[in-house]
């Protein structure tokens, strides 16, 4: 059996899973990180010191829920990569705002690599056989 078989016989993930498993894990440590300074910074916030600890939190369950799915990825889990494109779907404004709006050229520039990248890995044909089972060696039925 090779390391990338599984006790169950099936394979496992390809290599393109496992990098944008790695990626996704990285955005939500991004977002943990964010939560966190939000947190530290929220007695000297305009908005008042519960609505800042609440956004603080709300992207702590995000960033959170987003490591699971990283870690699901990386792990060889089918599950977890829709949940992964639709994440890379909804910072899509995210970088747009980054680089329309708010003028933060190189850091929109770095977000979109990174969140393009996940996505065209995530839905490469490879990606997409292994999350259907067409990869485990067993005719499709």
């Amino acid at each position: 059996m090779t390391s990338e078989e599984r006790a169950d016989g099936a394979a496992g993930p390809p290599p393109q899973i496992k990098v944008a498993g790695a990626l996704v894990g990285a955005q939500a440590l991004l977002g943990i990180g964010f939560a966190v300074v939000l947190a530290l910074r929220s007695p000297s916030a305009d908005l008042g010191i519960g609505n800042t600890l609440g956004e603080a939190a709300y992207f702590l369950v995000i960033g959170a829920a987003l490591l699971a799915v990283g870690i699901g990825l990386v792990t060889g889990h089918r599950w977890a990569r829709t949940p992964a494109i639709v994440a890379q779907l909804l910072l899509l404004p995210v970088v747009y705002s980054l680089l329309g709006p708010s003028r933060q050229l190189l850091l929109g520039i770095l977000a979109g690599a990174l969140v393009i990248s996940t996505f065209l890995l995530l839905i490469s044909e490879r990606s997409r056989q292994w999350s259907m089972g067409l990869d485990a060696g067993d005719p499709p039925r």
